[in-house]
């Protein structure tokens, strides 16, 4: 059983209890450290960020991380940064669920099944988003991944992950998601075939968005996000072990003889954490109108100016809907931010034909968008009465304030565009008379 310890951005303190009193006791750094351990610092803000923002762990390790023959180029497939592969597109796009190859057919584990879909920004710019498909169906062996660039949101959607970090390990299920912060080892090891969604941020990390009026409690509580305790292997590895780096958009790798999960002790506010999507307590209307999905934001990735985010992750969950003389499902829209958004499990509320868990949607900035012809005429006669609205579903949404561009991958390679998303809403018809109030 994993063991956790909870909080969002706490000062946590962890040892494996194999070696009790790994921590140096009153300092950082000292001479000499317990068990004979290396002290490392991994630096997730700038040193003199202002001590609110700012983001540290120290690691005590069997071997330091600098122990690793030169970089050389991997071939990194179906992942880019590029986004000029194709013309841009602005019409409304659905992908239909993504294909898991057989083991039988082709070994992918979590690095080599990454498949970039669409993003925008610059890495070395250190300012963008991108995001990304993963389906495997075989564990990572013998090798790790860090990224340089950026923040992994993880969103599986099919199989369960046990992600094995330099802070210990975590297992994260459909209805789960993970961050693992820009520079920090992991290993993923699956059960048979896994599929899911990766939300990658440049240059800043996800936050709990401002509760404002909503007062102290509400949406995402900070006790209901989980990091893992600390657990180590002293393990050599004859056949050599592969640390891949995902840098400036590329992928590189070194060998190195020993397990990079050789963290014996650490304390620090930079780590990964995982959060149950059910844990969040849902804010919504109870009078009338269909409040924005802004009040279903779980994590923040904000932006230089006041309220605009890089991209937030929001989710819509089970919940009542009891608003009065109101259209409940989500209003029709134009927008000044891109609308990504995936689905775990059941259906989707605006549209429960067509749009499949492990598929996908996005409607580009200022793409009209909104329910099907379909769920409008079922919503505008529905007795308003109290109703589970999304009962047995989990849709969520990668919102940017970033003009996002779709790979070529995205839109010709995989095969999984839906060419005819446009027609589910060519029934809508005029329901206009001058003469009736």
């Amino acid at each position: 059983t994993l063991q956790y310890m909870s909080g969002f951005g706490n000062e946590h303190v962890s040892e494996d209890p194999r070696c009790p009193g790994a921590l140096p006791e009153g300092q950082n750094n000292p001479q000499v450290c317990p068990y004979g351990l290396y002290a490392e610092q991994l630096s997730g803000s700038a040193f003199t960020c202002p001590r609110a923002t700012n983001r540290r762990s120290w690691l005590y390790r069997i071997m330091p991380s600098v122990c690793h023959k030169p970089f050389q180029p991997l071939h990194e497939g179906h992942l880019t940064h590029s986004w000029d592969e194709v013309e841009p597109d602005p019409n409304q796009l659905r992908w239909k669920p993504f294909e898991i190859p057989k083991a039988s057919q082709n070994k992918l584990d979590f690095v080599s099944g990454l498949h970039t879909l669409c993003g925008a920004g610059e890495p070395r710019g250190r300012h963008g988003i991108a995001v990304h498909i993963f389906v495997c169906n075989t564990s990572m062996l013998d090798r790790c991944l860090y990224n340089s660039d950026g923040d992994f949101l993880i969103v599986p959607q099919q199989g369960k992950l046990l992600i094995t970090t330099e802070f210990g390990k975590m297992l994260v299920e459909p209805n789960e998601i993970c961050v693992i912060q820009q520079g920090m080892r992991f290993s993923v090891e699956v059960f048979g075939e896994t599929r899911g969604y990766i939300l990658e941020v440049y240059g800043a990390h996800f936050e709990l968005p401002d509760l404002g009026p909503i007062g102290a409690n509400g949406l995402a509580n900070p006790r209901d996000f989980l990091v893992p305790v600390a657990w180590y292997e002293d393990r050599k590895i004859a056949g050599g072990y592969t640390v891949i780096s995902k840098y400036q958009g590329k992928l590189f790798a070194a060998q190195q003889d020993f397990s990079p999960f050789n963290v014996v002790a650490w304390h620090g506010n930079y780590t990964p954490y995982k959060y149950h999507l059910e844990n969040f307590m849902v804010i919504n209307s109870v009078a009338f109108d269909h409040a924005d999905p802004s009040i279903f934001t779980v994590l923040t990735a904000k932006s230089t100016r006041p309220g605009v985010a890089i991209a937030d992750f929001v989710i819509f969950p089970p919940r009542w809907g009891v608003a009065n003389n109101t259209f409940r499902p989500p209003y029709y829209h134009r927008n000044c931010m891109s609308e990504f958004m995936g689905l775990i499990k059941g259906h989707y509320e605006a549209k429960e034909e067509g749009f499949q868990p492990g598929g996908a949607s996005l409607h580009s900035m200022m793409t009209p968008h909104g329910p099907d012809a379909d769920c409008f005429e079922k919503a505008s006669k529905a007795k308003l009465e109290p109703e589970r609205v999304a009962e047995g579903t989990m849709a969520f949404m990668f919102e940017s304030s970033l003009s996002m561009a779709v790979t070529e991958w995205g839109l010709k390679t995989s095969n999984r565009l839906d060419k005819n998303y446009y027609k589910c809403w060519e029934p809508l018809k005029s329901h206009f008379n001058p003469n009736c109030k």
